[in-house]
């Protein structure tokens, strides 16, 4: 299903005047030639490049960092509190943690990183304030949780916060994503056109792993983006485009499609790859550090 989320112009201001009053063939320039050219060459720029190396003993979680209670949730009110982010905190938070946590994945192999606070973990989820419907964190205590990785599932350490009617806890991992390499390849251009433009963010994998979803950026006046993939041993290097503009004025809101890229095979530990940009897809909370 099609998720859309409408942006102000202000947001990507370059992006948002390319949209206002652009045209082109039907869907040509999805496929176009400089597209396919540009997806090769960063995976040309990756496989087997020390970034690649170094992303590949990473850890970067490939799903949400946040975990939901069982049965989420009771009513409308706790899915509004939820997406507005308004808590209450009716109790103490703990001020004491370890400073490292480490990440230990099934598959073997393991990594010390920094551990968040319970007041970092707390603030990373409650950040609404309005007057608003809100969930109350009666209880916050260190454990962990399973959390897919791009290098397979692991235990994490997470921070429980116990919420007033639920039984079972809400879950914020307390480990930071690695931080990402440096690119071997600069990005295409500064300025995104309809037939190459940057991802959003990554969304999710499917269970089998044979496709994934992204979330991707389009104008008012046209028919939505398309993405398609360039797969190699290596990696999977994805290109954004816009399908189906029209001539003439525009309105120059930004709009967000979740997009699912279907794949040859399994995505595995392959690097997933922003063909614009020509690093790797963010997933969406790994850019909400601080």
């Amino acid at each position: 299903m099609r998720t859309r989320i409408a942006r102000t112009a202000g947001l990507l201001v370059p992006f948002a005047l390319l949209l206002a009053g652009c045209g082109s063939e039907h869907g040509s320039r999805a496929q176009s030639d400089e597209s396919k050219s540009r997806a090769q060459k960063v995976a040309d720029a990756w496989d087997g490049s020390r970034a690649a190396e170094v992303w590949r003993k990473g850890y970067y979680p490939m799903a949400d960092v946040v975990q939901l209670p069982d049965n989420a949730f009771r009513n409308e009110a706790d899915k509004l509190a939820y997406g507005a982010q308004n808590f209450v905190l009716d109790g103490e938070l703990p001020t004491t943690s370890p400073e490292k946590g480490e990440v230990e994945w099934r598959s073997g192999g393991s990594l010390t990183l920094p551990l968040m606070d319970a007041r970092q973990a707390y603030d990373s989820v409650a950040r609404g304030g309005d007057d608003g419907p809100h969930l109350t964190v009666t209880e916050a205590k260190l454990g962990e949780t399973t959390l897919v990785t791009s290098r397979g599932p692991a235990t994490v350490p997470a921070w429980l916060f116990t919420l007033k009617g639920y039984d079972t806890p809400l879950k914020r991992v307390a480990i930071e994503p690695s931080e990402l390499p440096k690119s071997p390849i600069g990005p295409a251009r500064e300025t995104p056109t309809d037939s190459q433009m940057p991802l959003e963010q990554f969304i999710k994998t499917s269970a089998d792993g044979r496709s994934v979803t992204v979330l991707a950026g389009h104008g008012a006046c046209d028919d939505g983006p398309a993405v398609r993939a360039l797969e190699t041993d290596g990696s999977v290097v994805l290109s954004a485009a816009i399908v189906g503009t029209d001539d003439g004025p525009c309105t120059s809101n930004l709009l967000m499609d979740n997009v699912t890229v279907k794949l040859e095979r399994r995505l595995g530990e392959r690097v997933l790859l922003d063909a614009f940009t020509g690093t790797p897809v963010p997933y969406g909370r790994q850019t909400e550090h601080g």
